[in-house]
């Protein structure tokens, strides 16, 4: 999978793991670079706006609400004051909080699906199937977690509202790919599969123990009692390294048993 880096406005604060690390010593990590547009914090002149601006204008204000204060911070009232509309006019693209919330929500998938993309592009595809696969699964892997400490306010929202797990690709939660986060790491699993890494008998519903593990460390990190693993890179690394060595030999494991 190849595709251009994006140039990245958001801070890093720690580095949880690494796609390109090996499993048994620590390498130079590639940033899982991702990229939201939006909108200055201070009200924008109405005379600005044109036909289909306002709900884009809308959509960004409850970005930056999402990623300063995560999703309860996300207000229609105060998307618009942002905005620079009367409250009123909200109403005719967003029907409620919640309509304003799910956009939201989508977006901080579709970032976290470009994050998981930027490692898997720094993947090198000449290596070998088996070990290509490997490092695809760690990718996204990487990218999720790298995600969560960048951006919390965004990790917290994109998982804030219950969910059914699309079966098909949706557009406004996908990444350049086309893929969603969880769509994404199916597709590293079936790699590993082709690559006779992960039998066919173990691939059903290996998604939900690689996920559930990663999810897992990010939240204990950002909002659990492992906070201060946030402050501390080389821990953050240390400890995200460890436990992508876990998911993928666990994995492995059960095809030897």
């Amino acid at each position: 999978m190849t595709g251009a880096k994006r140039s990245s406005r958001i801070p890093r604060t720690a580095r949880i793991a690494s796609s390109t690390d090996s499993a048994d010593a620590g390498g130079t990590a590639v940033p899982a670079d991702t990229e939201i547009a939006t909108t200055p914090a201070t009200p924008t002149p109405r005379s600005t706006y044109r036909h289909g601006d306002l709900r884009r204008a809308l959509l960004d204000a409850g970005i930056e609400l999402a990623r300063d204060g995560g999703p309860d911070a996300v207000v229609l009232r105060e998307a618009t004051r942002r905005a620079g509309v009367v409250p009123n006019a909200a109403y005719r693209h967003f029907a409620s909080r919640q309509d304003l919330l799910q956009a939201v929500r989508a977006a901080a998938l579709a970032a976290l699906a470009q994050a998981i993309e930027a490692e898997l592009a720094a993947l090198d595809e000449s290596a070998p199937p088996a070990d290509f696969a490997r490092a695809s699964l760690r990718a996204v892997g990487a990218g999720y977690m790298q995600f969560a400490l960048a951006e919390p306010g965004l990790f917290r929202t994109a998982f804030s509202v219950p969910d059914e797990l699309e079966g098909v690709p949706v557009p406004g939660k996908a990444g350049d790919s086309g893929l969603d986060p969880y769509q994404l790491l199916g597709a590293a699993l079936d790699r590993m599969m082709a690559a006779g890494v992960l039998s066919t008998a173990h691939r059903p519903g290996a998604e939900y123990l690689a996920w559930s593990a990663v999810h897992g460390l990010s939240m204990l990190v950002i909002d659990g009692p492992l906070r201060m693993v946030a402050t501390s890179p080389g821990q953050a690394h240390q400890i995200g390294q460890r436990l992508l060595d876990m998911v993928e030999k666990g994995l492995q494991a059960a095809d030897v048993r």
